[in-house]
């Protein structure tokens, strides 16, 4: 949201009254508190008549400051995000009359006097900081010219807004889940929930937080709309507003785009783990088409006969009855027998997920009953909220409500004790600002938090049913959602362009803290043509999670060419990259596990694995896929693909060819291939079975080494541990007694008693 009319003026009926000094300092209870009057103070009389924001900075966590600006605090405490409790660290006034709050090697420093200035340093090294004309309260005239708040919300009468340093080369990531650049230099980003697609400005996974490569990250504290100005009305700064009369943000320090990430994970939440099972193949029904049981039946019985590996199958939307949804009842119509059919497809090996969202249309058997116990969202006037977009005269859960999210669970419940093993949390994101929340939450700030709340009841009932097993399949979160496993991208069309602006999405998300991201094979809406399918397969099967997905068609891979005995037909595609998913199960695993521990992201930018190479911090058609595996998706029919290697030695894992970096690459693959690069030093794990990833990892592990320079190495694979150690003559790895192999280029050695050797000799490609 912009307020000014260039450098020196405000829009019309804009009044910002900015913090001038730092009047008054104390530090109280391990906190620093300012006086910052909005003109500077001369005499006594100048102390009347003027608007005075109260400043707090104080530390959090280690490398964690938060800060809260204050105009009237007699509105009560607003609703937050849900952030981890305080540790010590300390407040203090100097010498010279500044005020210093440290938090590890983080230090925010405010200057007592004109002009105002609030600094953040890593040590003795500038972060960012607020200074002149920052820190704001603004006092909007009914007639304001300014730009239009996001559809569905009213123009407020205050905001305060906040405007923080943004260096000279700096880059800033995340917000989010977008589809527009990946860089966010130079945008205007509405943090407010929206079911708009992929192809769109709004986003489903609207995240207060950015990321930069100048050592640290920003996290807005308030879940209603945040608007982001990110160097654009004013391009030396990152600025912030909210509505009301208070904003809260967090400064997190850290050496790296990752350790930033740990401690924004430590502060908000990290995710959970995921059971093994989810890694392999979704298979799902898709949205519109016409399925029962024997349609899903012929659907897995094609994938058993070509050798394409499932684990999971999903129910879409159509599994109830049409007008009803949601009543969680299967559709006897259609599915007469869901217990024999859920017993049917376990039988099989596969898992099972059903769609499910918060809504309850009028036609449900439910509505009625949830409209008498209070457990929909209601109008001022004590009616139901109601509308016919998406169901007939809908209403919507309310989940500030104990008991309705009681009920809402218990619904689930009845859904998993038959047998259904998974849910995808559909919706969450046209949240109405026009009702009343049972727990009196302001609605505006209840419009983004909606979907944390819905998706962590749901995620809790998982768990409650299926410990240790519980995952959900959701597409709208906020803050703190990464908690609540696994997302994916929406709505996207089945086109090269959808595809690029998936990954783009899928790495804004990666750097706002989400371990666990998938997005539909092939684009969802309408159908893809055979080399879209075929190119999105890989890109697919390399993310963390995969799912075969549509909206009006099947996804099926034999219906994307004549001959599906081609090697390079959608099967032969297909079949191979599930194939190798399935066989890095227990590398996935692991890295799976280090989103859990740490926060860092399966799917990795490069700017997250290489921090200190330029080039690295703007690439946005290529990741990291874990720790040592490099994809470059191919975004055209014809195969040819341009990325770039970073320093050091790199090996084709499909190809075999060596190649040393920094270099960019110009290659052309056919539909069975894409750029898929090992790093040197990498040991990849690899299970000997690829029909399935939960299998057991240690019989018939295989470890791919990658030698590099001297190194020493422990790979965990299920509850055992490999140690590998390279120098310059020969690989030896160690671990339990078991059936396992090392391999070094095209040698192997089988283990004996826990222990194989390989010798590297001069002739090695390595």
């Amino acid at each position: 949201m912009r307020f000014t009319n260039g450098f020196w003026l405000a829009r019309p009926g804009v009044r910002a009254h900015f913090a001038q000094e730092a009047y008054e300092l104390t530090a109280d209870d391990g906190a620093l508190v300012v006086v910052a009057p909005t003109k500077r103070i001369a005499s006594r009389g100048d102390t009347l008549n003027l608007p005075v924001l109260t400043v707090t900075v104080a530390p959090h966590l280690p490398g964690v400051i938060r800060v809260r600006i204050e105009h009237h605090t007699g509105g009560g405490e607003a609703t937050r995000f849900e952030v981890a409790e305080p540790v010590p660290g300390s407040a203090e006034i100097a010498e010279d009359g500044s005020g210093v709050v440290r938090s590890g090697r983080l230090t925010a420093r405010v200057r007592r006097g004109a002009p105002w200035s609030l600094e953040f340093l890593d040590g003795d090294r500038p972060l960012t900081g607020s200074g002149h004309r920052s820190a704001a309260w603004i006092d909007l005239a009914p007639d304001a010219e300014v730009d239009a708040p996001p559809i569905g919300l009213a123009l407020g009468r205050s905001y305060i807004h906040e405007q923080l340093e943004l260096g000279v080369g700096t880059h800033v990531y995340g917000l989010g889940e977008r589809f527009g650049p990946f860089v966010k230099n130079g945008q205007t980003v509405e943090i407010w929930n929206a079911d708009g697609g992929t192809s769109s400005e709004q986003a489903y996974k609207n995240v207060p937080f950015y990321l930069t490569d100048a050592g640290y990250g920003v996290f807005v504290n308030e879940p209603g709309h945040v608007s982001f100005e990110v160097g654009s009305e004013a391009v030396e700064r990152v600025q912030f507003s909210v509505q009301g009369e208070s904003l809260e943000y967090f400064v997190i320090a850290g050496d790296t785009p990752a350790a930033i990430l740990e401690r924004y994970t430590a502060l908000t939440g990290r995710p959970s783990d995921v059971p093994v099972w989810s890694y392999g193949p979704w298979l799902s029904t898709s949205f519109t088409t016409a399925y029962d049981e024997a349609t899903v039946t012929s659907f897995l019985d094609g994938m058993r006969d070509r050798g394409l590996p499932v684990s999971v199958i999903h129910f879409d939307c159509f599994w109830m009855h049409e007008f009803q949804w949601s009543d969680f009842t299967w559709d006897p119509r259609v599915f007469p027998d869901p217990e024999g059919m859920l017993r049917r497809l376990h039988e099989r090996g596969l898992k099972v997920s059903v769609w499910t969202n918060p809504y309850i249309a009028q036609r449900s058997p439910l509505f009625a009953e949830a409209m008498a116990a209070g457990h929909l969202l209601r109008r001022p006037d004590g009616s139901v909220w109601q509308w016919d977009l998406w169901q007939a005269g809908m209403g919507i859960v309310d989940f500030t409500s104990d008991a309705a999210v009681a009920w809402f669970q218990d619904k689930l419940r009845v859904l998993l004790r038959q047998g259904v093993d998974a849910l995808k949390t559909d919706f969450g994101e046209r949240i109405p600002v026009d009702v009343v929340h049972a727990d009196g939450t302001d609605p505006e700030r209840m419009h983004n938090l909606y979907t944390e709340r819905y998706n962590a009841a749901v995620h809790r009932v998982l768990e409650e049913e299926r410990p240790g097993e519980a995952v959900l399949f959701a597409r709208s979160a906020t803050a703190g959602g990464q908690r609540h496993p696994v997302h994916w991208g929406g709505d996207s069309t089945s086109t090269f362009a959808s595809m690029a602006e998936t990954l783009r999405a899928g790495l804004s998300l990666a750097l706002s803290g989400f371990g666990f991201w998938s997005h539909d094979i092939g684009g969802f809406e309408g159908t893809p043509d055979a080399a879209v399918f075929k190119r999105w397969v890989p890109f697919g099967l390399l993310s963390s999670h995969s799912r075969f997905h549509g909206s009006d068609s099947y996804r099926v891979p034999w219906l994307f060419d004549e001959d599906e005995s081609a090697p390079d037909s959608a099967v032969a595609v297909t079949r191979r990259f599930a194939e190798l998913k399935n066989r890095l199960s227990p590398y996935v695993v692991a890295a799976g596990r280090e989103a859990a521990a740490t926060g860092m992201p399966v799917l990795r930018p490069m700017v997250l694995g290489f921090p200190d190479d330029p080039t690295a911090r703007t690439l946005d058609r290529q990741y990291l896929f874990g720790p040592d595996l490099l994809v470059a998706p191919v975004f055209r029919e014809d195969g040819d693909v341009e990325f770039y290697l970073p320093a050091g030695g790199w090996t084709g894992l499909l190809t075999g060819e060596r190649v040393v970096g920094p270099t960019w690459r110009r290659e052309r693959h056919g539909f069975d291939s894409l750029p898929l690069y090992v790093r040197d030093g990498a040991v990849l794990p690899f299970a000997e079975r690829a029909d399935r990833p939960d299998t057991d990892h240690l019989d018939g592990l295989l470890l791919r080494v990658f030698p590099g320079a001297p190194a020493r190495h422990e790979v965990r694979v299920a509850d055992a541990v490999f140690v590998v150690e390279t120098d310059a003559d020969a690989v030896t790895a160690s671990g339990p007694a078991g059936r396992w192999s090392l391999q070094v280029g095209s040698r192997t050695e089988v283990a004996r008693d826990g222990r194989a050797v390989l010798e590297i000799p001069r002739a090695d490609p390595y």
